[in-house]
């Protein structure tokens, strides 16, 4: 290997150069050596894709919170319209006829808000999908297979 090899080598992360190794040179090592090699690599394997897993479903669940936010926003002004329109008709038993036009008004206004709340909330949680983590369970796979030999 060259001077300028290693130090690019260098930079790279530990667990990258410890995956690379096997890969690179396998004639030059034995059986022993790769399995040391193989037994070294598999926990931080491992933790690696964990790591994925988490910042996967934390990013999924902050989307999924947004949404769920919206929902409350639409149940709490659903709320407020139905208390604004019973006020209403109150009013309109009153017969004071401004009074309860107005209610009417700021009633449906709310309603109004509410719809587009909702709307709005239901397209944020349909957007998170499955809040399983899909590239780390595809990651995982992809690494039992290797350690088991296969190809794909």
């Amino acid at each position: 290997m060259s001077h300028v090899h290693d130090s690019q080598r260098a930079q790279e992360p530990k667990h990258a150069q410890a995956l690379a190794d096997p890969l690179t040179e396998p004639q030059d090592a034995s059986v022993g050596t790769l399995v040391s090699q193989l037994s070294s690599q598999i926990p931080e394997l491992i933790r690696s894709e964990m790591r994925l897993a988490q910042a996967e479903v934390a990013e999924k669940g902050k989307r999924a919170g947004i949404g769920i936010g919206m929902f409350s926003v639409a149940g709490l002004m659903g709320f407020f319209g139905f208390a604004v329109l019973l006020a209403a008709l109150v009013l309109l038993l009153d017969l004071v006829l401004p009074a309860w036009a107005a209610a009417l008004i700021v009633a449906a206004v709310l309603f109004v808000i509410a719809a587009v709340a909702g709307l709005v909330g239901r397209k944020k949680v349909a957007e998170v999908g499955s809040p399983t983590p899909e590239r780390a369970m595809s990651g995982i796979k992809k690494d039992v297979a290797t350690v088991k030999g296969e190809r794909r």
